[in-house]
């Protein structure tokens, strides 16, 4: 074979094994799995069984009383930490700074991922496109039924990103925002979220997310004032009841569109307990 044929055989055959590598990260790309519980027996175990394919899975866990941190110490492959609850914000923020890989995966303990949004996902970060985080649409389950509207058709969350290009907003102790240094995209499949579980689970969980919206209320210096208190929770109620349609989830939709107007309404109630416990000047 003439020398300068045989070099460029060389040469291509050299070129050809590089590829693999050279595309490596995109083909092979990490992800670590973040979780924060608190008290997520009967939940938590189909959460990670749907996040098994993650090559990481990291759970920080408020010190739970129903084993749930004792269940989590005993699951293999699953990295368990525990960590004082201040509010959403922290405890997320906390979290993610224990992710070892690029990409995160964020789901709470009450999500579920399906087989066709792991397929998606995993597409998704084995050839990035040039967006940074990615937007998760969410089928809301009540108990194990469908919740069609009710105000959450719409509802979306990031939940897949990549760690150094986020942060999550200081200024939000609940229903925490990401801040995204870069474009985002969003998946086609859904994730499914079973939010309600009994009705006392729901209405603590409103009531806790009311209170925590009221400290945020204070440290925007808002005022309290009695109109909203009166007529705040009752526009949230026919918004999502009537508006968004919460009419057509029958029975589920009344008891779901009152219980996200009772948070309105602790909102405004801790509002002005916060005010009025604040010194006179």
């Amino acid at each position: 074979m003439h020398p300068i044929l045989n070099l460029t055989e060389v040469c291509f055959n050299f070129v050809f094994l590089l590829l693999p590598i050279y595309h490596g990260m995109n083909l092979n790309s990490k992800i670590s799995a973040l979780i924060i519980t608190y008290n997520e027996m009967g939940y938590i175990e189909r959460c990670l069984d749907s996040v098994a394919f993650a090559d990481e899975i990291i759970v920080v866990d408020s010190y739970s009383s129903d084993g749930t941190y004792e269940y989590l110490t005993n699951r293999s492959r699953i990295k368990t930490l525990q960590h004082s609850f201040q509010n959403y914000t922290a405890q997320k923020s906390f979290a993610l700074k224990q992710a070892s890989h690029d990409w995160v995966l964020f789901v709470d303990a009450d999500e579920v991922v399906t087989d066709n949004l792991k397929k998606e996902i995993l597409n998704t970060v084995n050839n990035p496109t040039e967006h940074v985080a990615y937007w998760f649409y969410r089928q809301f389950m009540f108990q194990d039924e469908k919740l069609h509207y009710s105000g959450w058709q719409t509802d979306k969350n990031h939940r897949l990103f990549l760690k150094d290009s986020v942060k999550f907003s200081e200024e939000k102790l609940v229903h925490e925002v990401l801040e995204v240094k870069g474009t985002s995209g969003a998946l086609n499949e859904k994730l499914l979220h079973y939010c309600y579980k009994n009705f006392d689970d729901y209405k603590n969980k409103m009531l806790n997310y009311g209170r925590f919206k009221a400290k945020e209320a204070i440290n925007r210096n808002d005022k309290f004032n009695y109109s909203s208190l009166l007529l705040k929770p009752a526009w949230k109620f026919v918004y999502h009841y009537f508006l968004r349609l919460g009419f057509l989830d029958g029975k589920k939709g009344i008891i779901i569109c009152y219980l996200n107007a009772l948070g309105d309404l602790e909102k405004y109630r801790e509002l002005r307990k916060l005010r009025n416990e604040e010194p006179s000047t």
